[in-house]
C-alpha cells in the first residue's frame, strides 16, 4: 500500500463500542485549536466515484474527471498568482486506467511554470479503492491558465514556488470551489452543501484509516461561524481523534479562503462518529 501524505496512517490499538465511544483511547489531545494559516501541503481535491459520476461502463465520465482536473488548477494558479484565472488550454490528456464506482479520485495541482500572465499547472488524477489502499493513476495533463487584464490581476506574478517540504501531519486536507449553483439567494453557500462536504470529507479520512465500508452514524452539533462567498475556495481538514474495532470520531474543520487576498475564515468545526457497515448482514 502506498504511503499517502497528510492522512491518518498511524494506526493505534483503540476501544470502541458500537457507533457512539465507550472505552476509547485518544490518537492524540483533542485540541480545538484552530489555525489560522495553511500548512505546506498539495493542494488537492478529493472525490468518490457516484453512480451520477459514471458512464454506461460503470467507470468515471471522462468529462467529469476533466472538470475535476480543471478545478483544481484554477485553484493552484488563483492561490499562487491571487489573480481571476481562466483556462485558455490544456495538452493532450491521455487515460490510462479508470476510476470505478466506489473509488476515491483524487486531483492534485502543482505550478510548473510562471509567466507574464499565464501559468501552467499540471494535473495528476489518481483513483484509490478506499478497501485496499490500491491507487492507480488516471490521468495527468497540462493546463494553462490566463489571467485577464483588470484591476484585480496584480503584475509581476510571483515566481515559481519551490517544492514544499512534506508535513506528516495525520490531517487530510481536501478543497473544493464554491460555484454560483451551490449558492443560496444571499450569495453564499448553501447550508446543505456545506454539511455534505463535511459529511465527505469525514468519509473519506474514515474510509482511509478503517480500510472498510463506512456509514455515518451520528454527527454533533454545528455552528457556522463565517458565511463562504461564491467564488471562494473551501478546505475540509479531518483528522481522526478516536478509533475503534468498528467505529471512528472524526473532526472536521470547514474554512474559507478569499482566493484574490488569501484572507482565511473559519466557518465551522463538528465531529462526526463513522461506523463499519456489515455488507453480508
Amino acid at each position: 500500500m502506498e504511503t499517502i501524505p497528510d492522512q491518518a496512517d498511524g494506526r493505534v490499538s483503540h476501544s470502541y463500542s458500537g457507533g457512539r465511544p465507550a472505552t476509547v483511547t485518544r490518537i492524540d489531545e483533542y485540541d480545538m485549536t484552530l489555525k489560522t494559516t495553511p500548512a505546506a501541503h498539495a493542494v488537492q481535491l478529493i472525490d468518490a466515484v457516484f453512480p451520477g459520476d459514471t458512464n454506461h461502463h460503470g467507470t468515471l465520465f471522462g468529462g467529469v474527471a476533466l472538470a475535476h482536473m480543471d478545478k483544481i488548477a484554477f485553484l493552484v494558479a488563483a492561490r499562487h498568482a491571487r489573480a481571476p484565472f481562466v483556462t485558455a488550454r490544456t495538452e493532450r490528456i491521455d487515460f490510462e486506467n479508470p476510476g470505478r464506482i466506489g473509488d476515491l479520485i483524487e486531483a492534485t495541482g502543482l505550478i510548473t511554470r510562471v509567466g507574464t500572465r499565464s501559468v501552467d499547472v499540471e494535473v495528476e488524477l489518481v483513483a484509490e479503492n478506499p478497501l485496499t489502499g490500491e491507487r492507480r493513476l488516471c490521468t495527468r495533463g497540462l493546463f494553462v491558465l490566463v489571467a485577464p487584464k483588470g484591476p484585480d490581476t496584480k503584475l509581476p506574478f510571483p515566481p515559481l514556488p519551490k517544492p514544499a517540504p512534506s508535513v506528516e501531519t495525520g490531517r487530510l486536507h481536501m478543497v473544493d470551489m464554491v460555484f454560483p449553483a451551490q449558492t443560496n439567494h444571499y450569495g453564499s453557500l448553501f447550508g446543505g452543501d456545506a454539511l455534505k462536504m463535511m459529511g465527505r470529507a469525514a468519509f473519506i479520512a474514515s474510509s482511509r484509516h478503517m480500510r472498510r465500508p463506512m456509514i455515518m452514524g451520528t454527527c454533533d452539533r454545528i455552528d457556522f461561524k463565517s458565511p463562504i462567498r461564491e467564488g471562494e475556495m473551501i478546505e475540509l481538514i479531518s483528522e481522526v481523534v478516536m478509533a475503534g474495532p468498528d467505529s471512528v470520531l472524526i473532526r472536521v474543520e470547514l474554512w474559507a479562503e478569499n482566493l484574490m487576498n488569501g484572507e482565511r475564515r473559519h466557518s465551522a468545526t463538528s465531529t462526526f462518529t463513522m461506523v463499519v457497515v456489515d455488507r453480508a448482514a
